[in-house]
């Protein structure tokens, strides 16, 4: 009885914050670029100023998660140095140097009774995001939102809540300097779950739920929703190289798939190779994952040529290790990897090694993913590195939006008609 006297006082909170954010999204909708850009500009200075504070906070969480046990990958994931910071204020100021996506002309054209017709772009209104970990999910969510006159309500994972009430503390810092409402940038005010079970009931305050996270926890939240849901289903992408492929290229791309950051989600989580090259090449992966500490799971046919490795089991494939563990398969033919892909595939980010244009193409028209790669690492799938400045998150829908979504994913559009008087007979 206590427990849930306690948890309405959470209710009535968030019930505020949620009404505060409605309003919030209004002010947005009508601010100019200028303003939000000097916004934008001022969070960047003031990350950059607060580095110390920041690393300080973050420091409480690290400590925290190593006595949680949490791994190795996901404490880099949660980790906060003064590099990090910089990128973070770097990618703030890309963003407010990009053209402002509110009140673009989409299309404009005139109909035979002489109506005017046009379709612009406009906010979406409140976002919801639930995420894990990285606190520079944070910036990036808070900075997008507002660029496009969004209002968010950010949700972190327990293990990164200092670092993110520092961080939105810097947002509101220069909202309160500029004169509004704090509310455009909101973060949950507290760590206990049944506060996400209850937002997502709030469908006619908050416009679209974004979670990024674990199956589990997209699964939940697809579940208990009554808001429009934008998936960022798990990242269990493959690595392709082809019977054409060249091997010293594809060793490298590999490489840098799986080890750069093995705890993201654009990671490479299997590697197939074509067995025409497996005797080549795979010894060569073998020695260079032995050396960075990567646990190889192997096939029948790949272990051969791999006696680090051990025996893959049928989890293994479609898993999201998040960690320096890889899976490896041969396959008989481009035919079979895509199959392959098809079935254990999460349409997250795909790649091929290859330096055949037919196999090129054959790949590129049958896989299925948000992202897919000719002789590129998947690590490139990520909203900066397409130029989009940041992400709020990688979409594994089809609808409304796909792939690493900018500030163009977080619009909608309206139409303007415009007349003379005209009535419809």
């Amino acid at each position: 009885m206590k427990e849930k006297k306690s948890f309405k006082k959470i209710e009535a909170t968030l019930n505020v914050m949620v009404s505060a954010s409605k309003k919030a999204s209004t002010v947005l909708g009508q601010l100019d670029s200028a303003k939000k850009d000097k916004v934008l500009r001022g969070v960047a200075c003031e990350l950059k100023r607060k580095t110390q504070t920041l690393i300080r906070e973050n420091k409480k969480d690290l400590i925290q998660a190593k006595k949680d046990g949490l791994s190795s990958a996901m404490i880099d994931r949660l980790m906060l140095n003064k590099k990090r910071i910089n990128d973070m204020a770097e990618g703030i100021l890309h963003v407010a140097g990009m053209k402002d996506p509110i009140g673009a002309l989409v299309k404009s054209w005139k109909r035979p009774n002489g109506l005017k017709m046009s379709r612009v772009t406009v906010s979406l209104g409140v976002i919801l995001i639930i995420y894990e970990s990285r606190p520079n999910v944070t910036v990036e969510c808070a900075t997008l939102g507002f660029k496009s006159s969004n209002a968010v309500i950010l949700r972190g994972g327990r293990e990164s809540y200092h670092s993110n009430k520092a961080l939105v503390a810097i947002f509101e810092t220069i909202l309160k300097k500029n004169k509004l409402p704090l509310a455009c940038v909101n973060l949950v005010p507290t760590t206990d779950r049944r506060a996400v079970d209850y937002l997502l009931k709030k469908d006619k305050e908050i416009n679209l739920v974004i979670p990024r996270g674990g199956e589990k926890l997209i699964e939940k939240v697809v579940r208990l929703s009554r808001i429009p849901v934008v998936k960022h289903y798990k990242g269990v992408c493959h690595v392709y190289v082809d019977q054409f492929a060249n091997l010293k290229k594809a060793l490298a791309i590999a490489l840098n798939a799986k080890l750069q950051r093995p705890g993201v989600c654009n990671a490479m989580e299997a590697l197939l190779v074509h067995k025409k090259v497996a005797a080549r090449f795979l010894p060569m992966l073998g020695e260079a994952m032995e050396k960075e500490g990567c646990v190889l799971k192997a096939d029948k046919f790949s272990i051969k040529y791999l006696p680090q490795a051990v025996s893959a089991k049928d989890c293994d494939w479609g898993r999201e290790f998040l960690d320096k563990v890889l899976a490896v398969k041969t396959v008989s033919s481009i035919e079979e990897a895509v199959k392959h892909i098809a079935q254990f595939g999460s349409g997250h980010t795909e790649a091929i090694m290859t330096e055949n244009k037919e196999a090129a193409a054959i790949f590129k028209q049958c896989v299925d993913a948000s992202s897919v790669m000719v002789n590129a690492s998947t690590r490139f799938a990520d909203g900066f590195e397409y130029g989009f400045g940041a992400e709020i998150g990688i979409s594994t829908d089809k609808i409304h939006a796909r792939g690493p979504m900018g500030l163009e994913g977080l619009t909608s559009y309206k139409y303007i008609v415009e007349g003379t008087g005209q009535i419809r007979t």
